[in-house]
């Protein structure tokens, strides 16, 4: 029967149980005009990024 060589770190085991806890990216909304944006993107309704206008959109 297999046993294990060493006691596994509380590190070891909570990295692997970490995994199952990802529930994905949550949306932020765009401050300018509400719509949703992944965090660290330029708004892709209104072109928007911290507060400034870094790309124009055609409406």
């Amino acid at each position: 029967m297999a046993v294990p060589k060493r006691k596994t770190s509380r590190m070891q085991r909570r990295q692997r149980k970490a995994a199952n806890r990802y529930e994905g990216v949550a949306a932020t909304y765009c401050v300018s005009c509400g719509a949703p944006v992944m965090p660290h993107r330029v708004c892709s309704a209104c072109g928007q990024y911290d507060g400034k206008q870094v790309i124009t959109v055609e409406a």
